[in-house]
Parts: C-alpha cells; structure tokens; sequence
C-alpha cells in the first residue's frame, strides 16, 4: 500500500508510520505537477523560510560543553583554526601532515585503504587510525591537542574492507518497511566501523528520487518521502544511540551524516550532480524529509550536496546552508563537503574557495589538493575576505561534535577487537535484511515458492557472482575489480538455493549459460525449474546514470536466456538484480516468476529462505518486501511517482506479491520500446566516467587474449606493457590514464560483445567526440579505428594531431565519422565503437568519449564524402 496520504511537512513531522497507511498519495501543498517528462516551472533562489518547519536544537544547550570549546579555541592561532577546517584523504596526507597543518579530519575515499593495499586487516585500518590521532594530539610544536576524525563511506555495512558484513543497499531496505530492521543494521554496522578505529560514517543517505536514471537510485530508502523520513531517523538512531543515552556517540556508536544537503534526488533527467527545478515548497516537503527524522534524532554532520537548486549550487547557498539548516532547522552540529564539490561554485577553484566557508560550509572534503586550500583559506581569513566570525562558527561546530563524541578521551572499547567483524550475528540480520527485501512481481501458476527436492538448473551470471550481488560503494567505489577471494564468509545466491536444495534430497546445478543435457542430473531427467540471476553490474555515483531504462537495451542477452530455457519447456523463476526499477518487459514476458532482489550484499543465501519452502512444503520465509519505487510499464516512464499526472505504473509503489497470490500481469506487457527515444537522436554515450552498455573498456595485444578493465587499474602482460587507470579529471575517477611502454604494439577500446548498428549517426553527420591529455610526445604511429567484425576494420592516423595538442592540457578532439567510413568502416555493425593504439610509448588521458550528431561540419579532422 501506498504509505503516506499526504507529503507535507506536518505529516513528516508526525512520526508517521511506515506501514498500514491507506490511501494514494496527494501532490504536496506547493509541489509542481508532472507528467512523466520533465519538471516545468522555475524558482528564484531567494527564499521563504515560512516553507520550512523551525526546530529547537536536538540536543539541549549545554554551558559546560561550550565553556570548554571556548577554552580552547581561546588557545588555538588562526593556523590550526583553518587547519581544523580541512578534510584530507588518506593517500594524499601523513600522521606528519596532520601534525604539522592541525587537520581537524581525514577521510578514505571508495577504493581507498591503510597503505593502497585493498587487503589491509582490521589492525592495519586501526594502526593507521591511531597514528593520525596521536599525531593531533602532539604538541611539541607548541600546538593545542584537538583530535582528528577519520570519516568513511560506511553506506551498506563497513563496506570498505574485506570480510566486513554487507547489508542490502538503501532502496533494497526500503523495501523492507521496517524501520527497527534499520535501527538494528545501523547499530551492526558501528560495531564493525569502530573495530578499525574509523570515528564517522557519511551515512545515510536520505535522497528522495524523482528520476530513476539517477546512478545514486540505490542509495535512496525510497520515492516516498514518508519512509526516507522515517529510516533516515532509525539510521541515525542506530549508528549514534538515542541522543537521551550516556553512551551517545560514545563506545559502541558513531557519527553519522545526513547527505546530501539537498535535492540530490530531484535532478532533471536524473543526471548526478545536476539541477534540482522545484519550488521551494516541495525542496522543503519531498527532497528535505529525511532531515526530519535524522535532525531530531540528533545527527551531527549533514554533508552538502554536489547538485543545485535552480541554478545555484548547494555547496554555495547561504540561504540553505545557513538560513534554512542551520538556523531555520536548528542544526548545532558541522557541515561537511563532498569530494571536492566547493571547486563547482562560481568563481572557486578546488584550491580556492572562500565563498562556500561564507556560505556555511564548515569543512572542506579536498582529498588532494589540501595543502594549496589551506594556505589559499588561511590568506582569505587573514584579510577579512572570510569573515573571524564564519571562521570561530565554523571551528566551534567541529570541536562541538568531536567533544560529544568523546574523541578527546579517547575510549574504544571495540578497536582491534576480534569476532565483530563479519561476525555470525551481523550476517544473520543482513540474511533477514535480505528475506524482507525481496518483492515477488509476478508469480504465474503459483510457481513460488519451490519444492527443494528437484532438478533446479542456476543461471545467470549473477547466480555465482559477488560483486554483482553487491553492486557499488564495495570495497572499490563502483564495486568493480572485485573477486570471490575479496568476499571471506559471504554467501552467493547460488551456495545458498544449492544448500536447501541439496538438504532437502534435490540437485542444484549451475550453469551461468543455462546449459544441461541428459547427463546433468542423476536422475536423467530435465530441469523441473530454473532460477536465473540476472541484473545490473557494479556502479556507483555518476558513473551509473542511465540514459534510458531499458534493462540491457543493446544487448538483451539475459532475454536470450529466458526464452531459450522457456522454448525448452522449463519454468522461469527470474531473480533481478538492480540499483533501481528498470523497464524489463521482455523479461517478464519471459519469466514465469519474477523477483526484485535489488542489490542484497553478502548474505545472498538470503534469497533462497523464501524462493523455497521447507521439507513439508510449508512456507519458510513468505515474501514481505513491497516496492519503495513505483515500477514503469513503458521505458519513458523515467519520472513515475504517485502525486503526478497520469500515474500509470506497472506495479505501483507499495505492491508486492506474497506466497499463493496469483499475479495481476500475464505474458503480454507491451515490448515496444522505442517510445524512449520518439525519433530524437541524442549524443551516443561510449564512455563517461565509465563505459556504457553494451561497450567495455579492454586492452588488446595480437596473440594475446583482451584484457577487462574492470577495475580502477589494469595492465596487460606481465611486463605491463600497457596500464590504464581511472583518473581524476573534472569529478572523481572520470578519465582514464593510458600508458604504453612501446614493448610491442597494443590498443585501449571499447568493445561490444554483440555487433551494433549505429548507422543512424552516420546518416546524421556524426562526430566521434572524445576529451584528452597528451602527457608525453607521440614519436611512433598513434591511431584511432572503428572496428566492424574480424574482417573489417577502419583505421586513422592521430600522431600528428596529438602531437600539435598542448602538452599536460585537456583538450577535445572530434573527428568525422565519415572519415572511418570511407577506409571501409560498416557503421550498420561497429563491435569496437573506437581503438586508440600506438606503436611507441605513449603516455595519454581521455574522457567523455562519445559520438554527437550534426557535429562533423565542425569537426576538427574532416573528411570529403
């Protein structure tokens, strides 16, 4: 059922309840009505606070507290004031660092660890830990002690370190509806974060998603404002304590985040870091629900967002940072930056940026270009650009929050401690997270839940595979370049149907490709059913934004698979793994039941506990998960909730099948996909931040099998012949370092597994369009070629037109796609969408690679034809 009847703030505010709600949700007082396109209508800036609820401070004012933080800043010189201001990552700053420049805090990004080494133990995270503090703490310079924090994107589980419990991501949660299933996972994980001496989690997120193409959409509890409110209260309960508790904070707890301040899941077209373009009025009700449960359950940092509001960005924007959160809403705690995100504010640089300490932020997240800010914010402050008064606020909230937090004495009772991490306890509540998450979509015949005593064929390349199951924020940030090796103590969704299967007398067979014959089981018969485990791969941020939602749009081999098992006459059970509802039509079509899984973590032994029932056929687990994000029956529905114009789902927010319950879709959803488009013909994406479907990133040498960069790094050979790494260019990891040492000739490209047609882009005059850095003289062949099969290949000389770009600058280079076609390139079949090779050693970076319509005329290499 729907779960709230009305998105305002007085009913947020309420304590409501996230279950046995009735009724349809209404458009909030002030919110703009939509169809399923774009949002319309355009607010200034300027604010009314009277939209926004006034809230007392969540924790009671407290003299002695402020005393003390007086005291000591009464110490403190300028230097160290700024120094506190300053968040470093730890592979770009020392315990020496920390001493020297005061730094009130230090972070590990995603794909970050104790000494670059992805396997560093709990004592390696904690020895690091208590370097950095006893570096704060020394004052042979004459300096005042002030504890560092160590903050870490501790969003599903400690999710940074191998071995650690992963829970479900967000959106699998708020499938769940059960708010104490979230007060019970956020107290799991603390216990586990405080093992490895990390003070502070940037968690939860409390995004309200409008857009489901946003590549965040995992990260949200749900569309309904109603149940971000109430988890984001849960979340925060459980990782910090109740704010009444002597043990606040302390011991066992952590400081949580509430990010990002605000809007992030209201962009147009679900683009990351985009433009939020509603009234203030809905910013308020929809996108700021969350802040009204984690602000008085007593938060201590809320992290500003990358995104915009009508133009203006947030990490700039006095009236929301200050006026409206900290004033208006009673925020005593810090606000936290994200990854660099003040460089985006007009007239900053990463390395400048008074304008966001104006505005309200109180401390810069600059992972790399620290020292170059500090001294640029230290000048601001010291000629008045940066007011004394923003620069005291600023410090006094951080000392606030590291005195409360009981950083100054230093007690962790569970650092190093053994049996936390991973433990038995935490995997058995992820294994109930993941039972609860579940949503059964379709169950033609009843088929679920299964007899285990059968032939049951397991397919699918998410049937055996961790990372999928795992997605994003996974040891690495998009949760790529991970193996089984990296999950100790998981369970895949495979090992977990093979046990009950095996138990109960039955056989479990995997087959990733689906394949059997008369031999496959010992009683020679067929598969009396498949389970197929298909779905997303890993991604994070940015990195994950769609252009459409059709599931697998180019490829459709997972429908392939579906109908080939179908057209064999064995039943389809579908597990779907997923960051967001995708159009899956076909699969439908195709399935004979069809499951939500999301993405589960670690514990997917979790889905069998309710694919199947027990020895007597009895029920073991029935499915109680229901949908947190209204599921689209045509793939132009990108923005589909409840309050719109024309709300017309497939599945609306809140279904959910249980055991027994005939389905209300048959075999015929509609298969007409290319409503998505209507004609137009949009730049074709091949690689920002990351490949995009169907193409992926390889390396390639002759007599040599092609490498996947899957990862942030991979080589070719075992000299290394060729290195490509993700780099920084204009956001995190967005680009990518090539390197050939010239030992022998090789090629970077993007390949697709099936050949694609993109001949309309031909017909149009297309550009290939792609950002790069020449970091050394090409002084051997460079080339770029477009690839159509085995037997046809085009090929254009690029030394000269490297070697005339500016040397460690970016650059665009754009190149006529009728240049390829006239040395023979077949666009109506491209298998490589563009190689990049180069004789000699080169050293490059790219990004942004794409091919525009109508862009040749202005091309810089043209071709006649």
């Amino acid at each position: 059922m729907p779960l709230s009847k009305k998105y305002t703030i007085a009913a947020l505010l309420c304590g409501a309840l996230i279950a046995g709600c009735e009724g349809e949700p209404q458009a909030p007082e002030g919110a703009s009505k939509q169809s399923a396109g774009e949002r319309s209508g355009v607010t200034s800036a300027s604010g009314d606070l009277s939209v926004w609820p006034q809230l007392k401070p969540a924790l009671a004012p407290d003299a002695g507290l402020e005393t003390r933080i007086s005291a000591l800043m009464a110490e403190m010189s300028l230097e160290e004031k700024i120094g506190q201001m300053i968040q470093a990552e730890i592979k770009y700053v020392t315990p020496e660092d920390v001493k020297t420049y005061h730094l009130g805090s230090v972070l590990n990004g995603g794909g970050s660890y104790p000494d670059n080494n992805k396997l560093a133990t709990p004592q390696d995270w904690l020895a690091l830990s208590e370097a950095f503090f006893a570096a704060s703490m020394d004052t042979s310079d004459g300096g005042v002690a002030i504890p560092i924090i160590w903050g870490s994107d501790a969003v599903h589980g400690h999710n940074n370190i191998v071995g650690a419990t992963l829970y479900p991501h967000n959106i699998g949660l708020g499938a769940a509806r059960d708010a104490d299933l979230i007060r019970r996972i956020g107290e799991a994980t603390a216990r586990e974060v405080a093992v490895t001496g990390v003070d502070w989690t940037f968690a939860p997120t409390v995004a309200v998603v409008r857009d489901d193409r946003w590549g965040r959409t995992y990260e949200s509890y749900s569309e309904d404002p109603a149940v971000v409110q109430a988890y984001a209260e849960a979340m925060v309960k459980g990782l910090q304590g109740e704010k009444s508790d002597d043990d606040f904070l302390r011991g066992e707890n952590l400081v949580a985040t509430a990010k990002h301040f605000v809007g992030d899941g209201g962009t147009t077209r679900g683009i990351d870091r985009g433009d939020n373009l509603v009234p203030e009025a809905e910013l308020a009700q929809v996108h700021a629900a969350g802040y009204f449960g984690a602000l008085p359950a007593g938060v201590q940092t809320v992290m500003a967002s990358f995104n915009s509001w009508n133009g203006d960005r947030l990490h700039g924007h006095k009236y929301l940072l200050t006026d409206v959160l900290k004033q208006r809403l009673g925020f005593d705690g810090f606000v936290v930056g994200d990854w660099n995100g003040h460089q985006f504010v007009p007239g900053c640089t990463v390395n400048s940026c008074a304008a966001a300490i104006n505005a309200g932020l109180d401390m810069f997240m600059v992972p790399s270009d620290w020292k170059e800010l500090y001294k640029n914010t230290l000048a601001q402050a010291r000629s008045g650009e940066i007011p004394m008064a923003r620069v005291d606020d600023a410090v006094r909230r951080i000392l606030r929050v590291k005195i409360r937090a009981g950083l100054f004495e230093h007690e962790r009772p569970l650092a190093g401690k053994d049996g936390i991490l991973g433990n038995d306890e935490h995997r058995a509540l992820a294994r109930e997270a993941v039972r609860k998450s579940l949503v059964l979509l379709k169950n033609s015949g009843n088929l679920l839940p299964l007899q285990p005593a059968q032939n049951v064929l397991v397919a699918g390349d998410g049937a055996d595979n961790l990372s999928k199951q795992t997605g994003g924020w996974t040891i690495s940030w998009q949760g790529t370049g991970n193996t089984r090796a990296d999950f100790p103590g998981a369970t895949s969704i495979y090992e977990g149907i093979a046990e009950v299967v095996n138990a109960a007398g039955g056989e479990a067979l995997l087959s990733e490709q689906g394949d059997f014959s008369e031999d496959s089981f010992s009683n020679g018969n067929k598969p009396d059913v498949a389970i197929v485990v298909f779905g997303e791969e890993p991604y994070a941020e940015w990195h994950g934004d769609l252009s459409s939602l059709e599931y697998q749009q180019s490829t459709k081999a997972d429908l392939a698979l579906l109908q080939k098992l179908r057209a064999e006459g064995v039943p389809v059970v579908s597990v779907f793994l997923s960051g967001r509802p995708l159009w899956v039509n076909k699969e439908l079509n195709a399935s004979d039941a069809f499951v939500a899984a999301w993405l589960p973590g670690s514990e997917g032994a979790g889905v069998a506990d309710v694919l199947f029932t027990d020895a007597d056929g009895n029920v073991r687990h029935d499915f109680t998960g229901t949908l947190p994000f209204s599921w689209p029956e045509y793939v132009h529905q990108t923005v589909l909730n409840p309050y719109h114009d024309n709300y017309a789902p497939l599945f609306p927010l809140g279904y959910g099948l249980k055991a027994g319950q005939e389905s209300l879709v048959g075999n015929q959803l509609t298969e007409d996909g290319e409503t998505y488009t209507d004609g137009a013909l949009e730049d074709a994406w091949l690689l920002v931040s990351r490949p995009r479907a169907p193409w992926q990133l390889q390396i390639a040498e002759a007599g040599q099998a092609p490498v996947a960069v899957t990862g942030n790094r991979a080589t070719s050979g075992e000299d290394g012949n060729i290195t490509v790494a993700s780099i920084d260019m204009e956001s995190q990891e967005d680009a990518r370092q090539i390197q050939w040492q010239g030992l022998r000739a090789g090629s970077v490209l993007l390949a697709a597994e099936k050949p694609q047609d993109l001949s309309r882009y031909l017909k149009e005059g297309a550009a290939l369009s792609f950002d790069v850095r020449v970091d050394s003289q090409p002084r051997q062949p460079v080339s770029a070629a477009i690839a159509c099969g085995d037997d046809c290949k085009a090929e254009l000389p690029l030394q000269d037109a490297l070697q005339a770009l500016p040397l460690g600058q970016w650059s665009t280079l754009t190149i006529d796609l009728q240049c390829f076609a006239d040395k023979g390139a077949d666009f109506s079949r491209v298998s490589n969408a563009l190689a990049l090779s180069s004789a000699g050693p080169l050293s490059l970076a790219v990004a942004n690679i794409k091919y525009v319509p109508s862009a040749a005329a202005e091309a810089a290499i043209r071709c006649g034809g």
